[in-house]
């Protein structure tokens, strides 16, 4: 080898004169650490809609009473062992009840339960009022006809700016049906179809 850069079959060589510009200029990590422009809110959450979620909705028990709220930001974590996420607002009333509680479900939804991710996302109402539910095995609340339920110990909660970060220990879980789930996206419901060359027909949320 004499040291010289060889143009690789299928690869555009980037030091040549006649090689087309791109699109943008490439940023690095040490010219964006230089950079002092704050990323506005509206702006934040417009790009940020366009990666769809599922929704959830958190649940635990104060007490005797069922709580819960609706929550986009939650992930699977760990496989070995089995650990989940979810993020809530640190101003949230709930957060303080569920990490008191040391215990929460993760309750899945399905595309025709988007009336109970509007109640479970609404302030100042009984969120339970009307629901059907049952106890998990840890004895946190299942919303009945949810896709899948996680039920989970509380293990640790780490600060993330406006928002708590909790990880939870997987104790139970299981599907409770078989139906498409409720997806969010860029500030609405939006249709579900899987994946081409299935063989499954295209089905609508």
């Amino acid at each position: 080898m004499d040291g010289r850069r060889r143009a690789v079959p299928g690869f555009e060589r980037a030091d040549v004169q006649d090689a087309p510009a791109l699109p943008f200029r490439p940023r690095h990590r040490a010219e964006m650490a230089s950079d002092t422009q704050e990323v506005a809110a509206g702006e934040f959450r417009e790009v940020l809609g366009n990666f769809a979620t599922g929704v959830t909705v958190i649940t635990t028990l104060d007490g005797p009473r069922p709580i819960g709220f609706t929550c986009q930001a939650f992930n699977s974590l760990s496989l070995d062992p089995p650990m989940v996420s979810f993020s809530v607002a640190r101003a949230s009333s709930s957060r303080p009840r569920i990490l008191a509680a040391g215990r929460f479900c993760v309750n899945v939804l399905a595309f025709d339960q988007h009336s109970l991710c509007a109640r479970f996302a609404t302030r100042e109402v009984d969120r339970f009022l009307g629901v059907d539910w049952w106890r998990s095995p840890g004895g946190n609340p299942v919303l009945d006809g949810s896709l899948a339920w996680i039920d989970c110990t509380v293990e640790a909660e780490y600060p993330a700016g406006d928002h708590t970060i909790v990880v939870g220990n997987v104790r139970s879980l299981a599907v409770q049906r078989e139906a498409a789930p409720l997806v969010y996206h860029r500030g609405a419901f939006a249709n579900c179809f899987p994946v081409a060359g299935n063989g499954a027909l295209p089905r609508v949320c």
